[in-house]
């Protein structure tokens, strides 16, 4: 489902400050206002929010305390109701909401049509319409259902909606749904078997497809999972996908109700666990693996202690596949959360360390980052803080395979945002040593030992080093998922920037005489805006100039997100990189100079932005004198030219060589394709020093193996940016060389550095 960094909102009660802002309509707070100091915790507050499903996205002022904060996902699901009144009374029904977002594509269902029932298979979720404005950073998330055997015929569509094909199914099988009235399918009340048989070995609840069972076969125990729960003269039959069969073979087979047991219900029934006598101190939030019946399974203890019936002390893991058994639920009572269908709950003693992080698998894998002592004793101190690897150093420590940092499950997100941040660049080295409270202390250490110092002095770093830091954050309990899912690169980079280091906000916005305060910007863009192949510099000209914004200072670090929503929907097909990126214009203070003769600028025209003569986009700052001369032109006498405000007391002259022009230097993209991300790195001076990083390159064995990242130069991409506009636009992506066509096209976050300020602050 669509996941975005703005954080939405349901309204639950009438704000008094607005009377149209109605109970049951969703708002969002956009990410550049996400540090503010965060009044999405402050139920005090007045909180900036942005309505979505407006014509034009106004912003409304309401108390945080007619706010319920909202995932987007559920966000989504709720706006595929019209009624706002139907989305309040359906965000409190709480477990209808929540299955909702554990269904997935394949999932057997039943919709409500009408007075109908009936049955089908969930072929899509997703949206249906196109945004209604190029800021909209959500829409209403539907299911697309295939209606199934004697149901077929009654649906309204063949899969498209509105001339777009979203999945395919025959004339009349299909239609969309929002998810009220959708249901995970159960055997109806026809389906309902007679009395169970006194001699049937087990009465259990019913299974549903996809639940691990037990079943019984003359004096057979044996395991499977539910492909499908049909009814045959009058009686029920499950149809079980077998572990293996009574003669060891695995396949299909249909067992009367009677006999088969969930194995949420029937601890004694999981599959079987081969004990390993290990002493290893294994705790929650360590990655383990186990032995099952069908293999090696790997995860992370939630939860430790015993279980009704067992004496024993058990584990709960969060499976990294689904081949578990339940949500965290054993007999009707939560132990912990997780995706349905990987909890698994087996011996502590069964479990042992993940050997995928302990020990050299294989010749590409690098060994151990211990250090050794003066008497040649391997040790684990701390390494030495280290520098940025130099420019002259970047072939010999950073390119290769099995360089940067190592990937492990979902983990994309963070390494291409550590990776950019860190390898070459000291910008925000200050997050490394700021003193900082107790309790956070261990984040900054594993960040700065365990990550930072050996990718710069080795130019590696294991994925067990980011996965011990993502247990660390989720542990603080920003995320309960944090070890498990996929997050954004600004969501990650606030928590720990903002939450755990309290880094002062890199970003000083002022708009309308107030400052706010954030770590990124999104780029947003009017609905009419003229650009077709833009730069970054136009992209955030553009931007500042539709939400009147203006930088109150120069920051040290500009993090800027493209006006792209969500891992799908690009405004842009191509986005040129601006190497540098001037914000002179952009600051609210400090001299500037006339774009026509150069001299000290007194006033700028908004109305003259986009003026064609005077260049195609950017702010169009005058001298009193060039002012007054272009607006006495007939076309520009309407224009509203406004004063500049200088530093009290500045009475200087500027020439046209006199003024210093803050720029900052582009050093890292982080690019997204297929909900993977990637970066590249601006390490040198010259146009071909770029370097292209994936943590996730490639991989060294099936389920038990390891992913090998890899660092490699690009400086194909510098041949690009010396084309012209129109060359570059003439550029189809899939004939582009090497990986240009991924910065260009799929370009998420772009990060510069001031040239100017000092490295720390």
């Amino acid at each position: 489902m669509t996941s975005t960094g703005n954080q939405y909102f349901i309204v639950t009660e009438a704000p008094k400050s607005t009377g149209h802002c109605n109970p049951g309509r969703i708002c969002y707070v956009p990410d550049y206002q996400d540090g503010l100091k965060h009044p999405a915790f402050d139920l005090s507050a007045e909180l900036q929010v942005f309505f979505l499903g407006s014509v034009t996205p106004l912003c409304y002022e309401i108390n945080r305390r007619c706010l319920e904060e909202l995932s987007a996902d559920e966000a989504g699901l709720l706006l595929a109701l019209t009624d706002n009144s139907e989305r309040l009374k359906w965000f409190k029904e709480k477990k209808a909401l929540f299955g909702a977002l554990t269904l997935s594509e394949g999932a057997q269902v039943v919709v409500e049509q009408g007075n109908e029932k009936l049955n089908g298979i969930v072929r899509y979720i997703g949206n249906l319409t196109r945004p209604t404005h190029t800021a909209e950073p959500l829409r209403g998330i539907f299911f697309g259902i295939e209606l199934q055997g004697d149901d077929k015929g009654k649906g309204t569509t063949d899969g498209s909606f509105q001339h777009e094909t979203l999945f395919t199914c025959d004339k009349n099988c299909g239609l969309f749904a929002p998810f009220p009235s959708i249901h995970p399918s159960l055997p109806s009340e026809s389906f309902t078997a007679s009395a169970p048989d006194p001699s049937s070995p087990v009465e259990t609840e019913r299974p549903v497809p996809g639940d691990r069972v037990t079943y019984f076969i003359e004096d057979y125990c044996l395991h499977g999972m539910v492909v499908n729960v049909n009814e045959k003269d009058g009686k029920c039959f499950v149809l079980i996908s077998t572990d293996s069969d009574a003669t060891g073979k695995t396949g299909e087979v249909e067992v009367p109700l009677q006999f088969v047991v969930k194995e949420s219900e029937l601890i004694d029934h999981e599959p079987p666990a081969v004990e390993k006598k290990c002493d290893t101190g294994l705790g929650v939030n360590s990655l383990v693996e186990v032995s099952l019946g069908t293999g090696n399974a790997y995860g992370i203890i939630r939860w430790i202690g015993t279980l009704p019936g067992r004496q024993e002390l058990m584990a709960g893991l969060e499976l990294e596949e689904d081949v578990g058994i339940s949500d965290g639920t054993f007999k009707n009572v939560s132990f912990f959360r997780c995706p349905p269908g990987r909890a698994l709950f087996v011996k502590l003693s069964s479990c042992c360390p993940d050997a995928r992080f302990l020990s050299d698998r294989a010749k590409n894998t690098p060994p151990k980052h211990d250090v050794t002592d003066r008497e040649g004793q391997q040790s684990v101190a701390k390494m030495p803080p280290v520098p940025p690897i130099s420019t002259d150093k970047v072939h010999q420590v950073l390119i290769g395979r099995m360089k940067g940092i190592q990937g492990h499950h979902n983990s994309c997100y963070m390494d291409a945002a550590l990776f950019s941040l860190f390898s070459c660049s000291s910008v925000l080295d200050s997050m490394l040593f700021k003193s900082t409270q107790p309790e956070d202390a261990a984040i900054q250490t594993t960040l700065l030992h365990d990550i930072v110092s050996p990718l710069r002095s080795d130019g590696f770093v294991e994925g067990g080093h980011v996965m011990k830091l993502r247990q660390q954050l989720q542990k603080h309990g920003y995320s309960h998922s944090f070890t498990t899912e996929e997050k954004d690169p600004e969501e990650f980079l606030t928590v720990i920037m903002h939450h755990i280091l309290a880094l002062e906000p890199l970003l000083k916005l002022s708009a309308g005489g107030k400052v706010q305060e954030s770590y990124c910007y999104q780029i947003f863009l009017e609905q009419n805006h003229s650009l077709v192949l833009p730069t970054v510099q136009q992209l955030l000209e553009h931007s500042f100039h539709g939400a009147g914004l203006k930088l109150a200072e120069v920051p040290p670090c500009l993090i800027l997100q493209m006006p792209r929503f969500g891992k799908k929907f690009k405004m842009f097909d191509k986005i040129i990189p601006s190497l540098e990126l001037d914000i002179t214009n952009l600051l609210s203070e400090g001299p500037q100079q006339c774009i026509l003769c150069g001299n000290l600028a007194r006033e700028e025209c908004l109305d003259c932005f986009e003026e064609p003569v005077f260049g195609q986009t950017g702010w169009k700052i005058f001298c009193r004198t060039c002012s007054a001369q272009v607006h006495s032109h007939p076309q520009r006498r309407s224009h509203h030219p406004a004063a500049l405000d200088l530093p009290k007391g500045y009475g200087g002259q500027v020439g046209p060589s006199r003024l210093t022009r803050e720029v900052m230097e582009l050093f890292a993209v982080l690019c997204i394709e297929t909900s993977h991300y990637v970066s590249f790195l601006k390490y040198g001076p010259t146009a071909k020093d770029w370097l292209f990083f994936d943590s996730m390159a490639d991989r060294s064995g099936g389920t038990d193996g390891f992913n090998i990242p890899e660092v490699r130069a690009c400086p194909e991409v510098g041949m690009y940016l010396d084309m012209s506009p129109a060359e570059l636009a003439n550029q189809a992506p899939r004939d582009m060389r090497g990986v240009a066509k991924r910065l260009f096209c799929d370009a998420y976050m772009y990060l510069y550095q001031s040239t100017s300020m000092g490295l720390y602050r």
